[in-house]
């Protein structure tokens, strides 16, 4: 078997591996789930008339503004429990015992990586679909436009995953992979998820204007609702290409030290 054929097959043994520990275990990714549903849920029916003032709109304006930015928030709170799932196979054993089978050294990670993306994009689809149930309509965005939108969400949930791996290698046990991974969800509230960047103090606005988080969601309002994208795709996707090699980069050089 080629080198290619074995990283494919172990790749998609672990894959299915993960998949069957989140079917098996499914109270993490609930209570992950539940955030930013909680979150879009507060913002719409308690906050939402004085937050639509912000953005000279009313409730229905507001609830097509904060959509994007819960996304991507649900994709952060995914990966968190990527990082608690990556850092309990290290603390169990369960890599050490990996490491002695006959199987492709890189599989391991990928099939953490991939079952993450395919739990983020099903955690999308499910807080999506919430946002319509409450009022969410897009405006004129064309298929080529939700193609894009979708692919946007699928990369990010990349770039946030491979840090994720990187966060729960580092940690000495699943309770601090959690906490170190708390920044992925924590970002988007610093961002313009809920309220303009303009709105903000002036101290607090390049916060809030230079991480990952804004670029992005600005991208998806412009695809999903036909506001201006400017110069955000670009760093939108700049920003996802360069945490996805970092990620990546972190994540294989500390999984392939020699344990001590």
């Amino acid at each position: 078997m080629s080198s290619l054929s074995l990283a494919v097959r172990d790749s998609s043994t672990m894959l299915r591996r993960n998949l069957l520990h989140a079917r098996r275990y499914p109270s993490l990714t609930l209570n992950l789930l539940l955030t930013p549903v909680m979150l879009l849920l507060l913002f719409v029916y308690i906050f939402g008339d004085a937050m639509s003032a912000g953005i000279g709109g009313d409730r229905s304006d507001y609830i097509a503004y904060l959509l994007p930015g819960i996304l991507l928030m649900t994709i952060g709170s995914t990966t968190i429990g990527t990082a608690v799932s990556v850092s309990t196979d290290m603390t169990e054993g369960i890599i050490a015992r990996f490491r002695t089978m006959a199987i492709h050294r890189g599989s391991v990670l990928i099939g953490h990586v991939a079952g993450s993306v395919l739990q983020a994009v099903m955690s999308v689809v499910l807080v999506g679909a919430v946002g319509v149930a409450i009022g969410f309509r897009s405006t004129d965005a064309t298929a080529m436009e939700w193609l894009a939108a979708f692919g946007l969400l699928v990369l990010f949930a990349l770039a946030l995953t491979w840090i994720a791996v990187g966060m729960g290698l580092v940690s000495p046990n699943a309770e601090a992979a959690g906490n170190n991974a708390m920044p992925l969800i924590l970002l988007p509230l610093l961002s313009s998820a809920f309220t303009p960047v303009e709105s903000m103090p002036g101290w607090f606005q390049p916060i809030a204007e230079y991480q990952p988080f804004t670029p992005a969601i600005e991208t998806l309002r412009g695809l999903l609702l036909g506001t201006e994208i400017g110069h955000n795709g670009w760093l939108a996707i700049a920003w996802c290409l360069g945490l996805a090699v970092l990620g990546y980069v972190w994540s294989a050089s500390r999984f392939n030290e020699d344990p001590k």
